[in-house]
Formats: C-alpha cells, structure tokens, sequence
C-alpha cells in the first residue's frame, strides 16, 4: 500500500467516525430530550466514538476499512445504531419519527457546511477546480496546494461526498432507514403506529434493504453529479 492511500484512508476514516457518531448523537440527543433516556444510557449523547464502537464493532471498524480497499481507496462504508424504547416509540410515534429524522439531518448539515468551505475557498483562490472528476474517486472534489490547503481540501471533499450518500441513504422512507420512522410524521397517529409495527418486521426490513442498496446508486450519483456541476459549472467528466 502507497503512503498516500494510507493517509487517504486515515482521512476517510477520521471523517467516517465523526459523520457517524455526529448521526447517532444526533438521535440520542433528541430521544433524550423528548423523553427517551435509552441511548442517553448507553452514553451515546456525546461525540465519543467508543461507545459507537464498542456497539457496533463490525460496522464502525471492521467494515469500513475492508469497504475502503474494496473500492480502491474510493468510498468508505459502514454503520451504527442508537438504542431506543420500543415502548416509547410505539406510545409517541411522532417523537420517535423526529428522533429518526434529526440524524439525516445532522449529515445534511455537515454537506452543507462542507459544500460552503468548498465555494469559498473557490471563489478566494484556497482551492482551485480538478483536472477532472471521477464518480468513483470521491475524494478528488477539490485539490489544493501542498500542506494545509491540501489537508483540508481532502477533508472537506470527503465530508462533502460521504455526508450526501449518508443524509440521502437514510432518508429513504424504506425500513431499516431513519426515513421509514420519519414518514410517520404524515400519518395521523394510529396509522403510525401501525405502519411501525410493519416497518419493524424482519422480512420487511431486509426486502427494504435488498430494494435500497439495488437502487439507491441510481439516486445518489445523479444528486451527487448534480452537486458538483453546482460547485464547478460548466466542468465535465
């Protein structure tokens, strides 16, 4: 392994972990707020990773790094879960669904901010457009010069890249993502509560997810190519 794919992996994993604790914070933070002290338990109201990892070993450990050399150095994969009371849930379907929504939404804004970084260091001479743009090299977004710029190029480009696959995979309304929870926020209670029991069954959540990872490239490159032709207009690859 080069010395560069090695420092790219330690930038997508540093950037993986923060995603992935900042989503699950998310939920915990909230659940706790409105009454769900579950994840609050678990010490997962915090930043920490190692209550996350400590969870989830395999999907915050094992698997992303053995994704990132499956993809080249490419994309990282991976992911955790935040504890809650079934009961609670059941007793407010609409508090659990903005629990289930306030993690996309953390990663939206990590997209956002990055997105930001990204235009203004454009349109100030910190960063300057690629020479081209692969759908697969995600972390080519932006290049900058040696040091800093470089340093942070790579961090926004893979925060940028990572947190769009991350707000538009779990935003799905298809169970076991955030989005299927979060849809009962259009329902009238009783229709929600009933749908989560569906939701919650195991063969319902693995044909969600069978459909989901069939498909969901056909959303997220479009949206993502869409994003950088926002970010770089009139650049082609």
């Amino acid at each position: 392994m080069s010395t560069e794919f090695l420092v790219n992996g330690c930038v997508w994993y540093f950037v993986f972990l923060f995603s992935t604790v900042l989503h699950e914070g998310a939920h915990a933070l909230a659940g706790y707020l409105m009454g769900d002290s579950t994840a609050y338990h678990d010490g997962q109201v915090s930043l920490d990773p190692l209550p996350h990892m400590r969870r989830e070993p395999i999907g915050m450990i094992v698997f992303p790094l053995l994704s990132f050399v499956f993809y080249s150095g490419s994309l990282m994969l991976g992911w955790a879960s935040c504890p809650y009371d079934p009961e609670w849930a059941n007793h407010y379907p609409y508090r659990s669904a903005l629990m289930s929504l306030v993690g996309p939404v953390a990663n939206l804004l990590l997209v956002i901010i990055a997105g930001v970084a990204i235009y203004i260091g454009l349109h100030t001479g910190y960063f300057y457009p690629p020479s081209h743009i692969s759908t697969n090299a995600l972390i080519g977004i932006v290049l900058g010069a040696d040091g800093l710029p470089l340093a942070l190029a790579k961090i926004f480009s893979v925060m940028y890249s990572l947190n769009m696959l991350l707000f538009l995979f779990n935003i799905i309304p298809l169970p076991p993502m955030d989005g299927a929870t979060a849809i009962h926020l259009f329902f009238k209670e009783d229709a929600a509560r009933q749908l989560q029991q569906v939701m919650s069954i195991p063969v319902v959540q693995l044909f969600g997810f069978m459909i989901m990872f069939r498909f969901f490239w056909y959303l997220y490159l479009p949206v993502w190519r869409f994003s950088i032709e926002t970010l770089y207009p009139g650049l082609y690859y």
